[in-house]
């Protein structure tokens, strides 16, 4: 190695490595396994208030959503899309039967969303959500707007279910 190389590489930056994706960064186009299930990733909601994303995710001809928060520890919710109606933001009730369940109001929040790719609201904005869980850890979401409603049931997923398979 001459003498110019060996000084030219004392003053050179190291190459950065690169960050790994992880689920909260994913975007359309990536790859990603839940529950042993490998899904492409076609839309993101992403709430920067709550640091929060919901990837629609496809499988095939079936599409469900993941919804990632990330507090003390990433939490993630499984769910897939039902079928169902309410008239008025502000009549959300505290409690929903649905199916012989009882789903009782966990949390409620609203705040302003980004979206990328295909999510079942094409433009971003206010966005009212309503999350219940029921007695047996069944999980219910509720999301409100530009003055429709979409209703989501699903389940909770631990966090060694979920992993980046490819990234772009």
């Amino acid at each position: 190695m001459s003498i110019f190389k060996r000084i030219g590489n004392l003053f050179s930056k190291p190459v950065p490595q690169e960050v790994q994706k992880s689920m909260l960064n994913l975007s359309p186009g990536d790859i990603c396994e839940v529950s042993l299930v490998t899904y492409e990733v076609t839309g993101r909601t992403h709430n920067r208030g709550r640091n929060a994303v919901v990837l629609t995710l496809r499988d095939g001809s079936q599409i469900a959503y993941l919804h990632i928060e990330e507090r003390e520890q990433l939490q993630y919710g499984l769910y897939k899309p039902i079928d169902g109606r309410l008239d008025n933001p502000a009549e959300v009730p505290t409690t929903l039967e649905l199916d012989g369940y009882t789903f009782f109001l966990e949390e409620e929040y609203e705040g302003y969303v980004a979206v990328a790719g295909q999510t079942p609201f094409m433009n971003g904005g206010e966005q009212h959500v309503w999350q219940y869980q029921s007695d047996d850890s069944r999980l219910l979401r509720v999301e409100w707007q530009h003055g429709r409603f979409m209703l989501y049931e699903g389940e909770k997923v631990i966090p060694g279910d979920v992993k980046v398979i490819r990234a772009s």
